[in-house]
């Protein structure tokens, strides 16, 4: 793996490595330079973990770490703010008959209801998270994909989930990527200094090759990512274990080379418990036990938590009460 990445996103160790985001070519010349995916082996890798067998106190762990990790969302055109305040009520107490259960990480909603989710989640260890720069195509210009993020930011986002300009990264023009995000990382620091953490969604069902998702993830680490994201959930082929798999192998190198730590959130078709374990078996023998930890790891799966409420309440109980147990969005 070359260990060449400019200066500004370098951690101990690293300020001495040279800058490649200088220039197009030379953004260029470092993308194409990553080692290229064996999809063979990736995928029989990412096989090969998902049968892991955990259980007992294990598994009713990795249960509770899942639901604290998920990002609770509903992205909608009919959303109204009766649906924001219960999907809030719902983060903060997903199992109101058990109230050992965890909270989710975050709500993650449109610019327009953040100051509504805001509200309902006042005082609650919940983050609000926002889409933005024309989600879920990112087909606006950069003056309107800002302008997004700003009325987020103004109306309370914690952490900001864009979309990148798929057409331009198939195109080959890296540097219109790279300054988006970075224009979009500046918009993200509010008028006292802090800033809402940065989500960047590649869409990797759109980006055809495992090669493309390796550039994108380092792409998107070089501009100054919080957190890489698989998918909006919008398309038909989003979070798959292999490409996550792929993006962790990237977060975890990143940070050997650079010092710094960068979250990985899957999202979209994952919708089980099984499903939900095989990830995180994933993060803990790829990337490591760091990332075990949902300031670090997430899932954009809404559907999921009604299954590992179900599960969770079977190992409590012995008894699996169904689908009805919980409520549906």
């Amino acid at each position: 793996m070359p260990t060449t990445v400019p200066a500004h996103r370098s951690g101990a160790g690293g300020a001495h490595l040279p800058e490649v985001t200088a220039s197009e070519s030379a953004l260029r010349r470092f993308l194409h330079g990553l080692p290229g995916v064996d999809p063979v082996g990736l995928e029989a890798r990412a096989a090969s973990l998902g049968t892991r067998s955990i259980k007992t106190t294990a598994k009713a762990y990795a249960i509770d770490l899942a639901i604290s990790m998920i990002d609770l969302t509903t992205l909608e055109g009919a959303d109204t703010p009766g649906k924001v305040r219960a999907l809030a009520a719902k983060a903060v107490h997903p199992d109101p008959t058990d109230r050992t259960t965890p909270t989710t990480a975050a709500v993650c909603v449109y610019p327009d209801m953040v100051a509504t989710a805001k509200a309902a989640l006042q005082g609650a260890d919940v983050k609000v998270a926002s889409v933005a720069t024309a989600f879920p195509a990112g087909r606006a210009a950069l003056d309107v994909k800002l302008a997004d993020v700003r009325e987020a930011i103004a109306a309370g986002a914690d952490e900001i989930d864009m979309v990148i300009d798929r057409g331009a990264f198939l195109s080959g023009r890296y540097m219109k990527v790279f300054e988006e995000i970075t224009a979009v990382k500046a918009t993200c620091v509010r008028e006292d200094g802090t800033a809402a953490r940065l989500k960047v969604i590649f869409e990797t069902g759109e980006l055809s090759t495992y090669d493309n998702i390796r550039r994108a993830s380092w792409l998107g680490m070089l501009a100054g990512a919080d957190f890489i994201k698989t998918s909006t959930g919008k398309v038909s082929v989003n979070a798959t274990p292999a490409n996550t798999l792929l993006m962790l192998e990237a977060v975890r190198d990143f940070r050997a080379q650079t010092g710094v730590q960068i979250g990985v959130k899957p999202a979209g078709g994952i919708r089980t418990s099984k499903d939900a374990i095989k990830f995180l078996v994933l993060v803990n023998e790829t990337a490591g036990t760091d990332w075990l930890d949902s300031h670090w790891f997430r899932f954009g799966a809404s559907s999921l938590l009604g299954d590992l409420l179900m599960q969770r309440q079977k190992l409590a109980t012995g008894r699996y009460s169904g689908p009805d147990y919980v409520t549906v969005d």
